[in-house]
């Protein structure tokens, strides 16, 4: 599988240290990984539906938290919250690391399935972000393979164990989309769990429309059993020109309309940018455009110092895709009546 340069993975932050894109000093095989999780415990999950954690929020004015009625499963793996150099792979026995990626990435990006799904979401052995940087390619490689396994092992104990049957929505974004892109390979491209799947949600890592034989990409609101993707860039801006070339013809979908055409959506389609704080929604507030493999959006703040907004890939469009989903998951229940 391909893998794409490092400045697609920002940190969870609007600006990154040199130190957090440093990569491992030394080749992968130096370095000793720390033990597999064991996805029976629960500690290894940072979102279950019988467990307390960060999944279970909503912000105020939106759709409640529904989790014990929902008619589907989401299966999020979280983004890059590892972002120094020390080692290849992260230790999920790390609490600091681990409180990180359930106050940024579960809270703000996975609870926003928490209305129409139950929410699945594994810590794994992410790879570092400075793994990205690195001119050891192999290594890099390696890493990822190893965050990987992680994720394929907890999806299988999820099948064996929690999905009976039910409808799944596969949702990522950054590393998480790499794994993801992945998953949906191997476990329903052609397979007979193909006919389980809602829709997945592979935001902040582009791919081609070719990636999946069998799987067709989303090309409307309701739609189901298709893949849809999107990386976020300030209106008007594009990548340097080396890293053009991997945007060039990419999945993207437009959140405000849920389809692939090129043509401008203005604000008035927006329904709801989640503020950083987990405190406001403020909806009309984004237009969106696809643009030769980027989605184009206005400036969600005033001082906002990049054009790349990969880190609002989800905030930016939160409401917009809590609504998708429910669609998506009640279009999948009626196709399937009787079944």
């Amino acid at each position: 599988m391909k893998i794409y340069p490092a400045l697609f993975i920002p940190v969870l932050s609007f600006a990154l240290s040199c130190s957090a894109t440093r990569p491992p000093k030394k080749p992968f095989e130096a370095y000793s990984p720390a033990p597999a999780p064991d996805y029976s415990q629960i500690y290894n999950w940072s979102a279950l539906p019988g467990k307390t954690d960060f999944a279970d929020q909503t912000p105020p004015g939106v759709s409640p938290e529904n989790q014990a009625n929902a008619a589907a499963d989401v299966f999020f793996i979280h983004p890059t919250t590892f972002p120094n150099g020390v080692a290849w792979n992260a230790n999920v026995n790390d609490k600091e690391l681990n409180a990180k990626t359930d106050e940024r990435a579960i809270r703000h990006q996975a609870s926003v399935f928490n209305h129409s799904c139950r929410v699945y979401a594994p810590r794994y052995r992410q790879m570092s972000l400075g793994g990205f940087y690195s001119d050891d390619k192999v290594s890099e490689l390696k890493a990822l393979n190893l965050a990987y396994e992680d994720v394929k092992s907890a999806f299988q104990y999820y099948l064996d164990n929690y999905n009976q049957g039910r409808p799944i929505v596969i949702a990522a974004h950054s590393q998480g989309s790499v794994h993801g892109i992945r998953l949906m390979r191997e476990f329903f491209d052609g397979k007979p769990l193909q006919e389980k799947l809602v829709a997945a949600y592979l935001a902040g890592w582009p791919f081609q429309p070719d990636t999946f034989a069998y799987i067709p990409v989303c090309d409307s609101a309701s739609q189901t059993g298709c893949v849809m993707g999107w990386c976020t860039w300030k209106q008007g801006s594009s990548p340097k020109k080396d890293l053009a070339r991997f945007y060039d013809g990419a999945v993207t979908i437009n959140p405000l309309t849920w389809q692939t055409d090129t043509g401008y959506v203005p604000q008035s389609f927006h329904a709801g940018f989640l503020y950083p704080n987990y405190k406001k929604i403020k909806s009309q507030h984004q237009d969106a455009q696809v643009h030769n493999g980027m989605l184009w959006t206005n400036q969600p703040f005033a001082l906002a110092p990049t054009r790349n907004y990969h880190v609002g890939d989800y905030n930016l469009f939160w409401v917009d895709i809590r609504n998708n989903v429910e669609l998506r998951v009640n279009s999948y229940q009626q196709l399937h009546a009787g079944r």
